[in-house]
């Protein structure tokens, strides 16, 4: 009986502790919640770098956590698994998983435009490129689909390019040692080949898709639901954050480098390129987005707009 009764306290300890550290590891621990978004360190989620600055300073009642991550794989599991609650990520990946069941919103854009296809300096026009391998960093990807419609625009197939993926920080290495004739990133990749004299930019993407989306800001639906003011105040701080970036001044220099490591000179050119105002998804371009997936034989049935996308938070924000 006495060893029974040891064996129930040892149980019920066991049980306290698992409670205890499960209260630390709440979101919501002293009535604040935490907002753990996902970002990879490029240009590309820039008002995530300005909002993070803001934040600290004017906003009170939650917490953003920046995670940072060194691939779109291992980000995409940790959100698809709960481990963060939003990200800045391809807007192709997210589609992807809320194809697959994982209920994703895309709650703003994360930028528009700033991607540039780069070629070696040899290439004079695309046809150049017949035969040659060209990087991309992940099939879905809207990198991927410039790169097709450039192939399309000027004569060229998919087919007659060897198309590789590739991690972008290798990217402007490999087309100075000859490896690759070009390539198609997010920022500041593209800039690099440039500052450093080793590529040229063969194309903008507004030259061949004009107001195409690329990043976009994510958040799992079951922390929008749990976490609604959170939610609208976070969304209207990561606006004003596009506002602050697009002024592409010191401060963003600032505020950038403390999430990406980047030479000056190389974020300048790259912040030349590129928008972060007016972050709402429009059902138009999304739609384009969505036929070219098709086209490309990528997804048979990509998630419709308004299962995929959210504008209520950024259409509150004025």
């Amino acid at each position: 009986m006495r060893k029974l009764s040891l064996l129930l306290l040892v149980l019920l300890l066991a049980f306290t502790s698992a409670c205890s550290q499960t209260k630390e590891k709440t979101p919501t621990e002293g009535g604040k919640t935490t907002l753990k978004i996902g970002y990879l360190p490029i240009t590309h989620a820039g008002p995530l770098y300005m909002e993070e600055h803001v934040h600290d300073e004017q906003v009170e009642g939650y917490d953003v956590e920046m995670v940072k991550f060194g691939s779109w794989p291992d980000l995409m599991d940790a959100l698809n698994t709960g481990r963060i609650d939003g990200a800045s990520v391809l807007v192709e990946l997210a589609m992807m998983s809320t194809e697959q069941g994982i209920d994703l919103k895309a709650v703003a854009l994360g930028h528009k435009d700033g991607n540039v296809l780069i070629t070696s300096k040899d290439v004079q026009e695309t046809a150049d490129l017949k035969g040659a391998t060209y990087a991309i960093p992940h099939k879905f990807s809207s990198h991927n689909l410039l790169l097709n419609e450039m192939l399309k625009k000027d004569g060229l197939t998919y087919e007659d390019v060897n198309v590789v993926e590739m991690a972008p920080a290798e990217m402007p290495a490999a087309l100075s040692e000859q490896r690759i004739a070009g390539y198609v990133v997010a920022e500041p990749f593209g800039a690099q080949a440039v500052v450093l004299d080793k590529g040229k930019v063969h194309y903008h993407s507004e030259e061949i898709w004009p107001e195409s989306y690329c990043c976009v800001l994510v958040l799992r639906n079951d922390t929008i639901q749990k976490n609604e003011e959170a939610v609208q105040s976070f969304i209207a701080q990561y606006v004003k954050g596009g506002e602050l970036a697009n002024k592409k001044d010191e401060a963003v220099y600032e505020s950038f480098s403390e999430f990406m490591k980047v030479e000056k000179a190389v974020l300048d050119l790259s912040l030349q390129w590129i928008s972060y105002d007016d972050l709402r998804l429009e059902e138009e371009e999304y739609d384009k987005l969505s036929a070219f997936m098709v086209e490309m034989g990528l997804t048979e049935n990509p998630p419709a707009y308004e299962e995929f996308v959210d504008n209520t938070f950024i259409d509150k924000v004025k």
